[in-house]
């Protein structure tokens, strides 16, 4: 009687049915998350081009239309019309623009104005219009959900308080005389 359970055992042990699905169910968490990540970084890498074109862009307007006052939300209209893969862009932009002199340089500080969710305040910006001929620093931080919150690149990406990433974008230019 034993010897027929030992038998059943090691015939049941010896069977080779199913080693595909062990091999698969160990490699396929694996490569899930490797696709879902590229996904993830393809999506971040085209918002951030956007985002940098269309502040090249409105840059590039304000340089030519000298003379005119803008304001804070004028620019943040004209970046957000330019970038249109940037969800709720209006929401969760803030820019920062300031004049630096060129002979006596003065780095701007290493931490961005960004909104977030979390908090109901808005960041308070340095916003300050140049005059001819002056330097102007703007620096742009947009907001941005992950569309796969849980995937490896996600979770390696620092991220706020209520889940966003920053994007941030920097473009210097000239005012033209008037």
């Amino acid at each position: 009687m034993m010897r027929g359970v030992f038998q059943c055992l090691r015939s049941f042990f010896k069977r080779e049915d199913g080693t595909v699905t062990v091999q698969f169910v160990i490699m396929f968490p694996f490569y899930l998350g490797l696709f879902l990540s590229s996904v993830e970084l393809g999506l971040m890498t085209l918002r951030y081009a956007y985002l940098e074109r269309a502040l090249d862009v409105v840059v590039r307007d304000i340089r030519l239309s000298t003379g005119g006052t803008i304001t804070h939300d004028d620019i943040v209209d004209a970046v957000c019309a330019n970038a249109g893969v940037i969800p709720n862009c209006s929401e969760n932009m803030r820019l920062e623009m300031v004049t630096r002199d060129p002979r006596n340089w003065v780095d701007l500080s290493q931490q961005s104005v960004c909104t977030d969710r979390s908090e109901n305040a808005q960041p308070v910006t340095t916003f300050q219009n140049g005059g001819q001929n002056q330097l102007m620093v703007l620096r742009a931080c947009a907001k941005v959900e992950p569309f796969f919150p849980t995937s490896m690149i996600s979770s390696a990406v620092h991220k706020d308080a209520a889940g966003d990433y920053s994007l941030v974008v920097l473009n210097s230019f000239v005012q033209e005389p008037f």
